[in-house]
């Protein structure tokens, strides 16, 4: 079971420590910086902790009188079954206690900590691996800008201004994500026209950001559409998106679900705009995450339009478009030396002709390249007939995949006479390769 990381107020507190040796130094010197007034006790004390101010230090054995009044207590004896014996006390009277080395007996852990002035970041493994606590500990160090700590200083110390200009809490909150979103571009605190200026924009119009999501995995996202979605203050979902990728979005957020998918209920195109609009009229900064790419059969021009027509603010982040992405998992190259020279991506929905079908349907067949169908399953039978009637091969490679987030992957390989029977099992949504790359497999070992 995992413990829940509880931040406590130390400054002051009466800490004990039993045990003078090389852990009881450990456990003062990550101490000590949090604020509480310590006390080690031990018959023997290491040279060390004579070097260090603001201890109290008492050259005795452990005694239960020791433990009145503590708010904490760390069992750091040599002796396991003296560790065990002050635990228990400390339990029977309700103070927190950690034995060290000895999970059991702890009604608290120490983590692995990062420490950055005001900013202190606990990893635990919930006593599992301690090494494996301080290996996440260094990665995320090495994450951190280094000046952090001085930025966190810094916001706190505009804290008393903000408010006092801005009253509406929205509002506020706002400003103080667009000050630290600003001081993480520097690296550094803000000067203070940079701080006015941030300041200032409060109540001005939001902006949306058309953000590509790829199609597979969490890290499928660019990293730039990473960053704008952890400071975001709303966030409008499709559907094929990595669940986890709202998890990076902060708390505060909105998170408002507005799918379009086949056989589903729907939210209509012009409504999807509208929230859009609403929502950066409102002052907030809005990332549209959507599956794939936003540009590719994403309907994101459909977006951009209606921003620009109702002068709101916006731009489009690129995502690993789904023709693309979903072919590559199955091993299939879109375009390779020798076997296509071109790349067709084909909606199977074209609302202006009898069969939804493009006008120009029957020149594909003519053309020596990769055709990639996009939401075809269902037209599936009649796209291989439409291309053979047309004059393309009947052993032309063919494949349909369903990949990236889809609830029910798979690939199916075949020819253009065959590849409707044998993907008749196939659920949507599904890519739709002809073309001899189709013939392809340069799945990668694992």
């Amino acid at each position: 079971m995992a413990y829940f990381p509880f931040f406590v107020d130390l400054d002051g507190a009466d800490g004990l420590i039993i045990g003078g040796g090389t852990v009881a130094v450990r456990k003062v010197e990550k101490l000590l910086p949090y604020g509480p007034r310590l006390t080690v006790a031990a018959p023997e004390l290491a040279p060390e902790l004579d070097t260090i101010p603001g201890l109290t230090l008492l050259r005795q054995p452990f005694s239960p009188e020791l433990l009145d009044g503590r708010f904490f207590v760390i069992a750091a004896t040599n002796s396991r079954a003296l560790n065990r014996e002050i635990a228990g006390l400390c339990q029977t009277r309700n103070i927190p206690v950690n034995a060290v080395d000895d999970k059991d007996a702890c009604t608290f852990l120490f983590p692995a900590l990062v420490k950055r002035d005001g900013l202190s970041i606990g990893v635990s493994t919930s006593g599992a691996s301690p090494s494996a606590a301080v290996y996440v500990k260094h990665q995320i160090a090495s994450l951190l800008p280094e000046r952090l700590g001085e930025i966190l200083t810094w916001l706190d110390e505009q804290r008393e201004t903000v408010k006092a200009s801005l009253p509406d809490g929205a509002a506020r909150q706002a400003c103080f994500s667009r000050l630290f979103t600003a001081c993480m571009a520097t690296g550094r605190p803000l000067t203070e026209p940079e701080f006015r200026s941030v300041l200032t924009e409060t109540g001005k119009p939001g902006q949306v950001y058309l953000v590509g999501a790829g199609c597979g995995g969490a890290d499928w996202i660019t990293i730039r559409g990473l960053r704008l979605l952890r400071r975001c203050d709303a966030v409008v979902y499709d559907d094929l998106i990595a669940p986890e990728l709202l998890e990076e979005v902060p708390e505060r957020a909105e998170k408002i679900y507005m799918g379009k998918r086949r056989g589903r209920h729907s939210a209509p195109q012009t409504e999807i705009c509208e929230t859009l609009i609403a929502l950066a009229r409102a002052g907030k900064t809005v990332v549209r995450l959507k599956g794939g790419d936003p540009y590719v059969f994403g309907r994101g021009g459909e977006e951009a339009l209606a921003l620009q027509a109702a002068g709101v603010a916006w731009e489009e982040v690129p995502g690993i478009p789904s023709a693309v992405a979903i072919p590559a998992q199955a091993g299939i190259p879109v375009t390779h030396r020798g076997a296509s020279q071109s790349l067709h991506i084909i909606t199977a929905h074209t609302a202006d002709t009898p069969d939804g079908l493009p006008a120009y349907f029957d020149q594909l067949a003519q053309i020596p390249g990769t055709l990639v169908f996009l939401m075809g399953l269902n037209q599936l039978p009649h796209i291989a007939n439409r291309l053979l009637q047309a004059g393309m091969d009947a052993g032309t490679p063919a494949a349909v995949i369903s990949g990236g987030n889809a609830p029910h992957p798979c690939a199916v390989r075949g020819t253009l006479s065959d590849i409707a029977e044998k993907a008749r099992s196939v659920q949507a949504p599904a890519v739709i390769v002809v073309g001899a790359v189709a013939g392809l497999d340069l799945t990668a070992e694992h």
